[in-house]
């Protein structure tokens, strides 16, 4: 029977290591850009809202501005 390798046994070349750390950079920039494409959605979202829709969720409008003009890297 053959070994089957496992991905700890794997060993990677200096420059395969750099390459899946790359990838792995780019992979985290990617997500981070599309959560804060998507706050910045919501966010503008919310300033869109009537009066009596933010009364449903329980949001006045002066917190609805504060939340809705925060910029996307604010958490």
């Amino acid at each position: 029977m053959g070994s089957i390798a496992t991905f700890s046994s794997v060993r990677l070349s200096r420059f395969q290591q750099a390459q899946l750390g790359m990838r792995i950079v780019v992979v985290r920039l990617s997500s981070r850009l599309a959560l804060m494409i998507e706050r910045r959605r919501t966010r503008r979202a919310l300033l869109s809202l009537t009066d009596d829709q933010l009364k449903d969720i329980g949001v006045s409008r002066a917190d609805a501005y504060r939340e809705g003009l925060r910029r996307p890297w604010d958490v």
